[in-house]
């Protein structure tokens, strides 16, 4: 039974960075479902916020954060987090990562909504790429990581799936499946570390890569971990439209450089809904979006930058010209359509602020988690900074931190499929996950009231009885194994949106307009 010291599931900016350091001190899995470059981080465009300027102060940053949060945010915790972030960003640095510099050797930094100032370092718009490759060199480099590629996650291995009576339920292990043999490994170790980013393809229309399926919080769900704030998913304003371009962003920092939001007469709407236009924070410019779409009929809006002039898109957009250009949009002149789509988690598998779940051996970092950094809303380019100064606490933390010996563990049992048989109807699966991303658009998006969300959770409980008789009946696959974990979170979303009778933030509820005091605190949920 291969046994390691750590085992991290996910291959972004919080799972690397937290195997380069764990490394230091035992062995360590890295599990990634697909290719080892294929994370929510390779698709960042923006940056990494961080304090590192002289003009600039953790005060404002951290004033910026709780805005942005919707008085949501848990305060030690931004502070905290904020204040870590200038040394991290000089560990990447250290690593390799080629961020944007002036000629005088000062950071090119940008802005993005919701901020008071420059703060993001960046990498033209391809920053995620870059950070990923870094980490990635780093990480080939070390030989007591092994890296699992196409390998999925099943589900965790603990004290209480065993029978064993223990007082305190905790990780012994974990079962992963193999995508090419389609055999399930037994993965034997007491620290598990999810780093498995966010749940976007719950959605019909989203910025996430096909894998953002939410496995992390399902995983941690059936293994009796508390979650909080799900009902909080950030839409971002603006993401392409185009026929064959349904999940390319277009990155905020186009707006921190000048960019405007028009509609399709040619106007400027964003100042008629805040007096921070284009550069509200992502929940108050998604919503306006929605709302300037409702009134005037159209499919779109449009993001206008050609008045910066084509060498400056050129040379601080390189990625999005090109993919535009590809499509028959030459950005430096004509304006870009756009439509907001889910992008970001804000909830997550509850932890403290050094990724500890509530069960014992359990660690969830990055997008997965819930910290208390973003509150009802993130503010931009905050989360890689929480990804890489959670991975490093949480490597920390897991170093000085002994199992106990009792009871006496057994060998792990291995996975057994019974009576399992192959999939026979794949279109059964693949409707199934269309419906669930439909009725999620439809019923819980930027706009909602209780009623479509009732609609939604009893939809949902349906689905979840008919995925749940698949999983039993047939022998898994990725494909099942995806559709498990998305009714799972679908249905953590709207439960939680039922429960916060406000609005506030990412979660707007037509039946109550008005932040509530009594919904001043998170919504956790335990199974």
């Amino acid at each position: 039974m291969p046994t390691y010291d750590y085992v991290i599931v996910g291959s972004g900016i919080a799972g690397l960075s937290f195997a380069l350091k764990a490394a230091r001190h035992g062995t360590v899995a890295i599990v990634t479902k697909k290719e080892k470059a294929t994370s929510n981080t390779a698709w960042a465009q923006g940056g990494i916020a961080s304090v590192t300027d002289q003009t600039d102060s953790f005060a404002a940053h951290v004033k910026d954060t709780l805005i942005a949060g919707a008085d949501l945010c848990d305060e030690a915790v931004v502070r905290s987090i904020v204040a870590d972030g200038p040394e991290r960003i000089r560990e990447l640095m250290d690593i390799g990562v080629q961020f944007d510099h002036h000629a005088d050797g000062q950071p090119d930094l940008t802005r993005e909504g919701g901020h008071s100032a420059r703060r993001i370092l960046h990498a033209r718009d391809a920053t995620g790429r870059e950070i990923e490759r870094a980490l990635l060199d780093a990480v080939a480099a070390e030989k007591r990581i092994t890296l699992l590629e196409n390998h999925m996650a099943v589900d965790l291995i603990t004290h209480r799936k065993l029978g064993l009576g223990a007082v305190e339920d905790r990780v012994l292990g974990l079962y992963v499946l193999c995508e090419k043999t389609g055999a399930v490994l037994t993965l034997r170790t007491d620290r598990v570390i999810l780093a498995t980013g966010g749940c976007g393809k719950v959605y019909l229309y989203t910025t996430n890569p096909n894998i953002a399926t939410g496995d992390g919080v399902a995983i941690a769900w059936r293994a009796g971990a508390k979650v909080a704030n799900m009902e909080f998913i950030q839409f971002h304003p603006t993401c392409l439209f185009h026929p064959s371009e349904r999940n390319f962003l277009i990155t905020e920092a186009i707006r921190g450089e000048g960019g405007k939001l028009i509609g399709r007469d040619g106007v400027e709407f964003m100042p008629r809904y805040d007096a921070r236009g284009a550069l509200a924070p992502r929940d108050i410019v998604a919503r306006a979006i929605d709302a300037e779409m409702k009134r005037t009929g159209a499919t779109c809006v449009y993001v206008d930058i050609t008045h910066r002039g084509p060498e400056f898109i050129r040379a601080h957009f390189p990625t999005i010209y090109e993919r535009c250009l590809a499509l028959g949009i030459d950005i430096t002149k004509v304006p870009i359509p756009v439509v907001p789509a889910a992008h970001y988690q804000c909830g997550g598998v509850q932890t403290d602020d050094h990724g500890a779940t509530s069960l014992t051996g359990l660690h969830a970092i990055g997008e997965v988690a819930c910290t208390g950094l973003h509150g009802a809303n993130r503010l931009a380019s905050n989360s890689l900074l929480e990804a890489v100064v959670l991975a490093h606490r949480a490597a920390a933390a897991l170093a000085e931190w002994q199992p106990p010996t009792e009871p006496h563990i057994p060998d792990l049992p291995g996975w057994k499929s019974g009576r399992a048989n192959d999939v026979d109807e794949l279109v059964v699966i693949y409707h199934n996950w269309d419906e669930i991303r439909r009725l999620m658009w439809d019923y819980v998006g930027i706009v909602r009231t209780d009623k479509r969300l009732q609609r939604a959770s009893t939809r949902l409980r349906r689905l979840a009885e008919e995925v749940d008789e698949f999983y039993w009946d047939f022998k898994i696959t990725t494909d099942l194994l995806e559709l498990r974990n998305l009714v799972t979170v679908a249905s953590l979303i709207v439960d939680s949106a039922l429960l916060r009778k406000e609005s506030r933030g990412l979660h707007y509820n037509l039946d109550y307009k008005e932040q509530s005091e009594v919904f001043h605190r998170p919504t956790v949920l335990v199974r």
